[in-house]
C-alpha cells in the first residue's frame, strides 16, 4: 500500500511490528502522544492526542488503511480511559471513513471477554464479557467498528490481543501469550488478509494450552508456543476467569 496510518506508535506492540509495516507500506504515518525517535526511511512522525478530534482526518488523508494501537492500555478510572479509548476510537474510525481508507485494524483485547471461565473455548464470535472498564472500552471499539463496517462498508478487523510479552510469566499466560514475532504475523494478516465487513479475532500464539481459537481464513499462522516456557513460569493455577487478576473488584483502583 502507498500510505498507512499508525496510532500508538511509541508502544511496545508498534515497536515489534514496525519492520513488518515498513514492508507493507511505502509511507508510515506514525502518531502518538509522546515523541518517537529512531525513524527509518519512509516513516514520518506526528505528535497527536487521540482525544483531540482535530488532527485525525488530515493524518488519515491518502492512507489506504489504519492500524489503531493507541489507547490507555490497562484498567483506570473512567475519566482517564474515556478520552483516548472511547472518543479516540470514534475519531480514528471517522477519520478513516472520511479519508476513504479501505481498512481499519484496531487493537481490542482478550480482556473484552475476561469474564468467561478458564478453559472455555472462544472464537471471535464470542459476545464481549469485559473484566473491567478497560475491557469495556475495547468492547466499545469493536461495536463501533461493526457500525462503520455495516453502515459505511469499511473493512474492520478487531484484534483481541492476549498477553503481549517477550515470554510468558505465569501459568495463565501459557494460554494467553502472544509473542512479538507472532504479533508481526498477526498484524500482517489483519492488514492484508481477506475480510468482509467486520471480523473480531483473537491475537494469540500457537499455544498448546490456548483457550482461544485462531481466526480461520485470515491467513494468520503463528509459530511460537508458550509451552516452551512451561517449566519456568510462576504458578497461578486456580484462577476462575480468563481475565485472571484483572477480574478482582479492586483491580485498577477506581472501585473503592
Amino acid at each position: 500500500m502507498k500510505r498507512l496510518l499508525v496510532t500508538g506508535a511509541a508502544g511496545q506492540i508498534a515497536a515489534a511490528v514496525r519492520p513488518v509495516l515498513r514492508e507493507l507500506a511505502a509511507e508510515l504515518v506514525l502518531t502518538d502522544r509522546v515523541e518517537l525517535g529512531g525513524l527509518e526511511a519512509g516513516e514520518r512522525f506526528v505528535r497527536a492526542e487521540l482525544a483531540d478530534p482535530e488532527p485525525w482526518q488530515g493524518l488519515a488523508g491518502g492512507c489506504e488503511a489504519v492500524l489503531h494501537l493507541g489507547a490507555v492500555a490497562d484498567e483506570a478510572a473512567f475519566e482517564v480511559l474515556a478520552g483516548p479509548n472511547l472518543h479516540g476510537a470514534f475519531h480514528v474510525y471517522e477519520a478513516a471513513r472520511r479519508a476513504g481508507a479501505r481498512r481499519v485494524v484496531v487493537a481490542s483485547s482478550g480482556r473484552a471477554t475476561g469474564f468467561y471461565r478458564v478453559g472455555e473455548r472462544l472464537d471471535g464470535s464470542a459476545t464481549p464479557r469485559p473484566d473491567g472498564l478497560y475491557g469495556a472500552t475495547k468492547a466499545f471499539s469493536e461495536a463501533l467498528g461493526r457500525v462503520y463496517a455495516d453502515r459505511f462498508g469499511l473493512e474492520v478487523v478487531a484484534l483481541r490481543i492476549g498477553t503481549f510479552t517477550q515470554r510468558p510469566r505465569t501459568t495463565r499466560e501459557l494460554s494467553t501469550w502472544l509473542s512479538p514475532a507472532d504479533a508481526g504475523r498477526l498484524v500482517r494478516a489483519a492488514l492484508t488478509g481477506p475480510v468482509e465487513g467486520f471480523a473480531a479475532v483473537y491475537g494469540v500464539s500457537a499455544n498448546t494450552r490456548a483457550w482461544w481459537d485462531l481466526p480461520a481464513g485470515l491467513g494468520y499462522v503463528p509459530r511460537d508456543d508458550a509451552e516452551e516456557y512451561a517449566g519456568s513460569v510462576e504458578p497461578d493455577d486456580g484462577i476462575t476467569f480468563q481475565g485472571g487478576p484483572c477480574t478482582a473488584p479492586g483491580y485498577g483502583g477506581w472501585a473503592v
